[in-house]
């Protein structure tokens, strides 16, 4: 079996001077799986690699689609088993980086399969989520599945105010007729690897001064510049992302720039203890300190292998 040595972690960690070290000692290539380092428009708010970083390993999935593109998991999941196949007919290894914990699982299991929705039943729960709003949708999916509702409720509350993922479960219950919970657990996808699964941590308060820190970075690299170009489409769903939504609602007149500075150090350490608790539930995963010495990484794999 070939091997896919899979880096995680929460955000500012180090995964990306990891997985290219590791793919020089390994002579691999790098597969991606960042969810908003995908888009080329969105470069210094998404700490998208450095050219020089770039020049040390080839990368793929880095700045390859544009906002204006719909581009989903789904769709990352193909394309990414496909140049997987491709990498691994002249290689045995190769390297899965990201913190998208959703893009991570996607690679390694694969998901559900799902019934194809007519685009009338799409059409018709988006007009109502405009019209009545995410109430409409959390409504919805506890008449139609109670079950996941539930287990939604208990497990992941704030999918329950993701109007993306809301819409989806509501349209697959009344496209198929079917709970979407029913379509959940079929046998997944084979994979014709074998990953490596490494995941890098560190003191709560070490990562937090890492994450401002790179906050303040990115600052000063032209992140407002960049907010500002993109601020006409800040209603694409790829720039409902931290980074972005604060600045653009600077740009409203909403808050202050030093107060929307300080939301984004907010909320990029939140969603970094939304990352840990999504992977630490990821099995079979070896955690490092962010400051383990690459040998003793290299011969965890090793040692795998």
């Amino acid at each position: 079996m070939k091997k896919l040595i899979t880096i995680i972690g929460p955000t500012a960690i180090g995964k990306t001077a990891l997985s290219i070290a590791l793919a020089q000692h390994f002579n691999c290539e790098i597969i991606s799986c960042d969810s908003r380092q995908f888009f080329k428009e969105m470069k210094i708010g998404t700490a998208v690699p450095s050219n020089l970083e770039l020049s040390q390993a080839k990368h793929h999935f880095i700045q390859n689609k544009s906002i204006l593109e719909k581009y989903t998991v789904g769709d990352f999941e193909k394309e990414g088993i496909a140049k997987l196949n491709e990498l691994f007919e002249n290689n045995d290894y190769a390297i899965l980086v990201g913190g998208s914990g959703l893009y991570v699982d996607a690679i390694l299991k694969g998901f559900d399969t799902f019934p194809e929705i007519e685009k009338s039943v799409r059409e018709e729960v988006q007009s109502n989520y405009e019209e009545f709003g995410i109430n409409y949708l959390q409504q919805k999916l506890k008449d139609l599945d109670s079950k996941y509702y539930s287990l939604i409720q208990s497990e992941n509350p704030q999918t329950l105010q993701n109007p993306q993922r809301m819409m989806r479960f509501v349209e697959v219950c009344i496209g198929s007729g079917k709970p979407y919970s029913s379509f959940l657990n079929k046998e997944k996808n084979t994979r014709n690897f074998t990953p490596i699964i490494i995941a890098l941590e560190a003191e709560r308060e070490i990562m937090y001064n890492r994450i401002n820190q790179r906050v303040d970075i990115m600052m000063q690299e032209g992140l407002l510049q960049e907010a500002e170009k993109l601020y006409p489409n800040k209603d694409l769903n790829a720039l409902q992302t931290v980074g972005y939504r604060e600045l653009f609602q600077y740009f409203d007149n909403e808050i202050s720039l030093e107060f929307a500075i300080e939301e984004i150090k907010k909320n990029t350490r939140r969603f970094s203890k939304r990352q840990m608790t999504w992977f630490k539930r990821t099995e079979n995963t070896v955690w490092f300190d962010y400051k383990t010495d690459l040998e003793t990484i290299i011969k965890t794999i090793s040692d795998f292998i």
